[in-house]
């Protein structure tokens, strides 16, 4: 059993003249990001892998999200994953090593709302039905996908178990 970690990048800014990949997190950006990662290492969700876009909004939301886990997180940048569509950003998930067990992944929408739809459509209804409606910005999809490697990740394999948000924590 591998558990899918996709973490949609904290609120960022939009900068006058700034181009797309490179436009910073917001100041409620700033103060979401810890707070996941602080929700994570509280709920056991401590990733052995991460794979992050190369967008300066992603590698910001990492930088807040690591020192708030229970412990150090080897990680990657993928720039395949800037603005991806869900195939994509499944072809670096199936990259991943087989060793890694919790996986994840920071990137954007609409290709995290999308995959995430396409590799879980069953699971919690709560989650599932916010996931219908949006995937948030510092969003949290968390997917068990009975599989062995993840080369194996693919449509319907997936069972959503929560879509954590900054407006869901205390």
């Amino acid at each position: 059993m591998k558990q899918l970690l996709l973490l949609r990048h904290a609120k960022s800014a939009w900068p006058d003249g700034i181009p797309d990949h490179d436009r910073p997190l917001a100041d409620r950006g700033r103060r979401d990001a810890p707070r996941m990662g602080a929700y994570m290492a509280a709920a056991g969700l401590q990733p052995d892998f991460a794979l992050i876009s190369s967008a300066r909004r992603t590698q910001e939301t990492w930088a807040l999200v690591e020192p708030a886990l229970a412990k150090p997180c080897p990680a990657r940048t993928v720039p395949s994953i800037y603005e991806a569509e869900p195939e994509a950003i499944l072809a670096a998930i199936h990259d991943a090593s087989a060793e890694s067990e919790r996986l994840l992944v920071i990137g954007h929408n609409p290709g995290f709302e999308e995959l995430a739809r396409l590799l879980a459509p069953f699971g919690d209804a709560d989650a599932i039905s916010r996931l219908m409606m949006k995937f948030p910005t510092a969003g949290l999809a968390v997917i068990a996908l009975d599989i062995e490697r993840w080369v194996e990740a693919g449509p319907g394999k997936g069972r959503l178990e929560s879509l954590i948000t900054p407006k869901t924590l205390p």
